[in-house]
């Protein structure tokens, strides 16, 4: 076969997404999340610092719809990540390794993920007031 016409690598026809495969990507992605959720952090933390003013227009830029989108994505990642960590641990044990084991802990992964996000959001709106 011509060198120019090789096929592609069989993967982009042969392989349909199985859940492994999309929590696994998706534990990438929310790991580049958290990067991008530790600079949004430490502007934060700088505007604190700096004094009032800029505060202020921290806390309105985070305090925004756009803002609270962000941080519930965020804290949505920070739980996934931690939950899906958890698993690798467990496996790094010699643990879960059945199929079926495998897709449950995948699913409770996205659960208790799920779980947590909303109750560290109604928790949080809760103490703020901003619940009611």
């Amino acid at each position: 076969m011509p060198k120019g016409k090789r096929p592609l690598s069989p993967h982009l026809q042969v392989y349909r997404p199985q859940l492994t495969m999309i929590l696994s990507i998706f534990h990438r992605i929310t790991g580049v999340a958290l990067f991008a959720g530790l600079a949004l952090l430490v502007y934060w933390l700088l505007a604190a610092g700096a004094g009032p003013g800029p505060f202020a227009v921290a806390q309105g830029l985070l305090g925004s719809w756009l803002g609270m989108v962000v941080l519930l994505g965020f804290s949505f990642a920070l739980f996934y990540h931690l939950c899906n960590g958890v698993r690798h641990l467990v496996w790094d044990a010699g643990w879960g390794f059945e199929l079926p084991q495998v897709y449950a802990s995948g699913w409770a992964v996205v659960v208790v993920s799920i779980l947590l996000t909303g109750a560290a959001w109604a928790f949080g709106l809760t103490v703020m007031g901003g619940g009611s």
